[in-house]
């Protein structure tokens, strides 16, 4: 990724009623090997690019982290409550989800088992498209870029460029096109490449 990219994504992101406050709240999140991840990164990026409600279409804020010394589904519930908590006002759900626990429901969701995770980054690096494959957080130590540490396995010219790609390592066809008819109705203007290419 371009330093020129990553000023634009941070740009966008510090404008967003939704995803600024998490940041700001990023030290009372304190969970380990943490990132503000996926769908409300990319859509707060479609909704600036197309002038929509900064708010449109987003359902959700997912917030990641990796313990693999506490894989109970009861800490996990824990972290969301008080995290909830921190951010009573935003208007959509957080959602809060150690990683390192996926495997053990993922079968049943899905339909298919997978591998545990051995890092946060890992797990991100499988989620459903590249532009959706994203991570943010406030950068705390090492070459620090406007002040906000990226994880895009895939990088962000899908993302800035408004194109929906299948990220393949995980996901089924069914789930692709489930997600992406969903956003092609919020987000007519989006490139959605086919499953097939």
């Amino acid at each position: 990724m371009t330093r020129y990219q990553h000023m634009e994504l941070q740009a966008i992101i510090r404008k967003s009623p939704l995803l600024s406050p998490v940041l700001d709240h990023w030290n009372e999140v304190a969970l380990p090997d943490a990132w503000l991840a996926a769908g409300a990164i990319t859509q707060s990026v479609w909704n600036h690019a197309f002038a929509m409600p900064p708010t449109h279409g987003i359902g959700d804020i997912d917030i990641v982290y990796f313990d693999g010394e506490d894989l109970s589904e009861e800490t996990e519930a824990r972290h969301a409550a008080r995290i909830k908590s921190l951010l009573v006002d935003l208007p959509v759900r957080i959602d809060v989800k150690n990683e390192a626990r996926v495997h053990l429901w993922y079968e049943e969701k899905f339909g298919s088992p997978i591998s545990p995770y051995v890092s946060t980054p890992a797990a991100i690096a499988t989620f459903p498209t590249t532009a959706t494959a994203i991570g943010i957080r406030p950068s705390r130590d090492g070459p620090e870029i406007c002040g906000l540490e990226i994880c895009a396995p895939f990088g962000l010219a899908d993302l800035l460029s408004l194109v929906v790609r299948p990220n393949k390592s995980q996901i089924t066809r069914e789930i692709y096109e489930r997600k992406v008819d969903r956003w092609r109705a919020l987000w007519p203007g989006l490139t959605i490449e086919s499953w097939d290419l």
